[in-house]
């Protein structure tokens, strides 16, 4: 094999050449282990500052607890309820009401809108024109119904798309 100074600088760029692109690759997955192991990295730190500060909430809270108790229990004379002092029901809660005094006000009363209508639970429509109900004004020749929801898609169903009204 007779190898020629051209052929022997081609091979070696392409050695050279091969030789950068394998350390490139080889530098790409290091970076990119780097950056993976950073961002677990990250993801911890987010991770411990949350519990840090959940840590710090929760000993404040008891800080608190513990001085609302010594208040309670010196200043105001506070206990904890006792069995006791829990009723079983509805009963024992009705027992400890009192009647009316007779200059008390009365009790509020709400008041439910159930209502039934013949023409499937929709109001009267009104022309926006005139104010009227819609069944007060008829057209000539027209029998007269009371405009309810039936009637009105009975209505609209006899009318094309143009407006028309079919036969």
């Amino acid at each position: 094999m007779n190898l020629t100074r051209d052929r022997l600088r081609s091979i070696g760029w392409a050695a050279v050449l091969l030789t950068c692109g394998a350390l490139t690759l080889a530098l790409t997955f290091k970076v990119n282990a780097v950056k993976s192991r950073v961002r677990l990295t990250e993801r911890q730190i987010v991770a411990l500052r949350q519990d840090t500060m959940f840590l710090e909430t929760e000993f404040e809270t008891r800080a608190n607890q513990q001085q609302l108790s010594s208040l309670n229990q010196v200043e105001f004379g506070y206990q904890a309820p006792t069995a006791g002092q829990y009723l079983e029901g509805e009963r024992q809660l009705a027992a400890l009401g009192k009647p009316r005094a007779p200059g008390a006000p009365s009790p509020i009363r709400v008041a439910s809108a159930l209502e039934t209508r013949d023409d499937g639970g929709f109001p009267a429509m009104v022309s926006p024109l005139t104010g009227k109900a819609m069944a007060a004004e008829v057209p000539k020749g027209a029998p007269k119904k009371p405009m309810t929801a039936a009637n009105l898609r009975d209505r609209l169903s006899k009318v094309d798309e143009r407006g028309a009204a079919r036969e």
